[in-house]
């Protein structure tokens, strides 16, 4: 509220500049000047309301416009990584990138309706950026998610993905260990993997792609050319969706 005011207060000051410029003025106009303005805006505070609306429209477009540049920036980092896994319909016209951690609310939230867009829809490729943000648990999940995948392949991550979403519990070395082998694996390669610096590049990579980009929360999405900067329903992601494709 502060900055808003000290904005229209700036606004209104310049307007009167160019009509006649408060230079010109003794300090005594200027101080009545400024007392009509305050009179005004106690007269009339639904103009403050207005003027935030309007900045707030500003301040999004904005944004969008700079969450844009970025995403054209670096289109290859963001759907092309080796690194990332890739479901969905390979083929698709539209890409949803998910940056998402194991241990955050919103993307266990999340995950149900991302796989009912991806399912309902069937022309969409569907990336997952392992980005574990949220202290030692997020980053042993990933690790094992990956470690999976690097052994087993995609259809063995996506099973461990799921699974890690559905986790309640800390993701000690017991737990990996019993998890593992109801997938169906022998959990001692995959222990052994998690702290290969293979692993790890994967998920410094994605760090320094967030950190260029600016996202610090998750989940975070980038469809094709639309960042949407965490949780949304999943009508609001089949508007992003259909907006994208038509262009």
């Amino acid at each position: 509220m502060r900055r808003l005011v000290l904005g229209l207060a700036a606004a209104v000051f310049s307007t009167a500049a160019l009509a006649g410029g408060l230079g010109e003025m003794s300090p005594e106009e200027r101080d009545a000047f400024r007392a009509e303005v305050r009179a005004y805006l106690l007269e009339n505070p639904e103009v403050i309301t207005e003027a935030m609306a309007v900045l707030e429209e500003r301040e999004a477009a904005a944004a969008e416009l700079r969450d844009a540049a970025l995403v054209q920036a670096n289109t290859d980092a963001i759907f092309k990584s080796p690194g990332d896994w890739v479901g969905g319909n390979p083929d698709g016209d539209v890409t949803v990138v998910e940056f998402m951690d194991y241990r955050c609310g919103y993307c266990r939230k999340a995950h149900e309706e991302v796989n009912a867009l991806v399912k309902a829809d069937g022309n969409i490729r569907y990336v997952i950026k392992e980005f574990p943000i949220l202290g030692d648990g997020s980053m042993v999940s990933s690790k094992f998610a990956i470690a999976v995948r690097m052994l087993h392949g995609d259809d063995a991550y996506k099973a461990a993905h799921n699974a890690l979403v559905a986790l309640r519990g800390d993701p000690t070395a017991e737990t990996l260990t019993r998890l593992a082998a109801d997938l169906g694996h022998d959990p001692a390669p995959i222990l052994e993997k998690m702290a290969t610096e293979e692993v790890k590049a994967v998920i410094l990579a994605n760090y320094r792609l967030a950190e260029t980009m600016d996202i610090t929360g998750t989940p975070t999405f980038v469809i094709d050319g639309t960042m949407l900067r965490g949780y949304a329903p999943l009508d609001d992601m089949q508007k992003i969706v259909a907006s994208e494709r038509a262009g």
